[in-house]
């Protein structure tokens, strides 16, 4: 369900930059985040979500978080923005 969310949303941010932005600006509605990715990138989107009181959920896999963003690259954190 988590992957399909991410592959079905109008607006989506991938990336840990690009994630801290769109939580900072209040435009993250929700934050996916592999569980194979680096531990130190989880943990510090994990801060900024709570800090901002944004939903996280895990995924398993960075490779299929990166497919489901529709990148060729796996994806460490996605963001569902709004518009």
């Amino acid at each position: 369900m988590s992957y399909e969310k991410v592959a079905q949303a109008e607006n989506i941010k991938i990336g840990t930059k690009q994630t801290v932005k769109a939580l900072e600006s209040g435009k993250a509605i929700e934050v996916f985040v592999a569980q194979d990715a680096d531990p130190y990138l989880i943990n510090e989107i994990r801060k900024t979500a709570k800090k901002y009181h944004v939903t996280i959920t895990n995924v398993d896999s960075m490779k299929k978080l990166g497919k489901a963003s529709k990148i060729d690259v796996g994806a460490a954190v996605v963001a569902i923005v709004s518009k």
